[in-house]
């Protein structure tokens, strides 16, 4: 018979032997229950990849999270339920001071996993008050490459940010330079800009960047594909050197980061979202990241699997009957049929007004008004279809497009794949359907290689056997299918 001492023994083992093999799912566990594995499921369950040494736990939810009361109150009353995955995971890198790159696609809460980070350090600072502390310029920039996403992003920091007394200032183009500068001498935390715009400020001496310590490039990709990148390097320099990183170990050491948080000799931060990863973007990482934390979400650079992509082989002349076939079966508005000119989006989006539908137009030959006007036609419900060049092709977010129409092919394959991010967001289910003719049979491979890696689209025969399908262009033929070529 057991001694009651060994009968509680063999209870405490089992109580052990428990916790070390707790096979609990990581959401049934208390934030202090949860271990590495638990971590590396909850990334898992969300799709995020990190490398770039030590790295904080992600946040799981909002009430965990830590914050400042204030920015909860804020997220309660905006009605953010949850933390996307990519801010589950960049905003706690962000609050450590370490300079981030993250990959994931246009939609997906970048705005936010910036904000927190940096609203939570602005607050700490003293408000810039006096003359003489606004000559010094902000304390961050955030740069988009459109006017549209520049407002977008002013749009969410105002929802925080004036609450807790932070300004913000617009700077791009077709909005008047004398204003901005006007608003820029009153003094401001935050400028968000487009580095043209922001490159004329700086040489006209509206602005200074003297206590900058916090830079945002987002859409980084979209930036370099604009021709952006000598720009977004001369801003890049009329930032203080004073406040560089070290490049060494010190600029991921989370107590040494921390140390130097909320001060105003903080060291500069630079965080950098993309939705791709080219050569450009890299070197512009090389250069001026020190460090960077990496948080990949998803599968980076494709196209969502939740969209399903359909594509018609067919000649020019055939392509507005094609288009009035598939409006006429009835489609669930807003949906975004892409075009390559602006005459050409300006032609169609008449044509369909006089069918009776209700269209507008969004391209780079608009005015800063009439861009707006069409955005706010389409998400408010009043114009059904936009008709659009790349212009809206990245970084813009209108919620629920049920369809994207590639009226003209993309150029290139990214600009396929950001073109039809636009639907299949947020969870909902979403159909991209492309035109395309013998002209754009340079993009044959790469499109079949993306609708066969998608679950849920069909690659169509005239894709999948097409000549130009079969090798990717520029690579080099074999003899032997040379020889096949000349005696076929």
């Amino acid at each position: 018979m057991n001694s009651p001492k060994l009968v509680r023994l063999k209870k405490v083992k089992r109580k052990e032997e428990k916790q070390k093999w707790d096979d609990r799912h990581w959401s049934e566990k208390a934030l202090d229950e949860m271990t590495e594995r638990d971590w590396r499921i909850f990334r898992e369950d969300y799709n995020i990849t990190i490398k770039g040494g030590r790295i904080p736990d992600p946040i799981r939810s909002w009430k965990e999270s830590g914050f400042p009361k204030e920015i909860l109150e804020i997220v309660d009353k905006v009605g953010y339920k949850d933390l996307t995955p990519i801010q589950r995971q960049a905003i706690p890198i962000g609050l450590q001071n370490r300079d981030i790159i993250g990959v994931a696609e246009t939609g997906s809460g970048k705005t936010l996993a910036f904000l927190i980070p940096l609203l939570s350090w602005i607050t700490s600072l003293p408000k810039i008050e006096r003359l003489e502390e606004a000559d010094q310029g902000p304390y961050s920039i955030i740069l988009a490459p459109t006017r549209e996403l520049a407002q977008q992003i002013e749009e969410e920091t105002n929802k925080f940010g004036q609450p807790l007394g932070i300004r913000t200032v617009v700077v791009v183009g077709g909005l008047s330079r004398e204003e901005q500068g006007f608003r820029l001498r009153m003094g401001c935390e935050i400028v968000i800009a487009t580095p043209g715009r922001l490159i004329d400020v700086l040489e006209n001496r509206y602005l200074v960047l003297n206590q900058c310590t916090y830079i945002v490039l987002d859409e980084a990709d979209r930036m370099i594909d604009m021709g952006f990148e000598p720009e977004v390097q001369k801003i890049l320099d009329y930032m203080p050197v004073s406040n560089l990183k070290p490049d060494n170990e010190d600029a991921e050491n989370e107590e040494k980061l921390l140390a130097n948080y909320n001060t105003k000799k903080k060291y500069r931060q630079t965080v950098m979202f993309t939705a791709t990863m080219p050569a450009a973007v890299e070197r512009l990482a090389r250069t001026y990241l020190r460090r960077p934390a990496v948080v990949y979400i998803g599968s980076i650079g494709k196209p969502t699997e939740r969209t399903e992509q359909i594509i018609h082989i067919m000649g020019e002349a055939d392509k507005r009957r094609k288009l009035m076939e598939i409006l006429g079966r009835g489609v669930e508005p807003p949906i975004i049929i892409f075009v390559n000119q602006k005459k050409g989006a300006d032609v169609l989006a008449r044509g369909l007004e006089k069918l009776g539908y209700n269209a507008c137009t969004l391209h780079g030959g608009k005015g800063q008004e009439q861009r707006e006007y069409a955005l706010a036609s389409l998400k408010g419900g009043s114009k059904d279809i936009l008709v659009a060049t790349d212009v809206a092709g990245r970084g813009i977010d209108i919620k629920d497009v049920s369809m994207v129409i590639n009226y003209d092919m993309a150029k290139t394959i990214e600009d396929y794949t950001h073109r039809i991010g636009r639907t299949g967001r947020a969870g909902k289910a979403g159909v991209a359907i492309s035109f395309c003719t013998k002209d754009d049979s340079h993009l044959f491979y790469d499109l079949k290689q993306t609708i066969l890696s998608s679950p849920i689209s069909t690659c169509p025969p005239e894709l999948m056997n097409h000549p130009d399908a079969q090798h990717k262009p520029g690579t080099v033929v074999t003899k032997k299918r040379r020889e096949e070529k000349i005696f076929a």
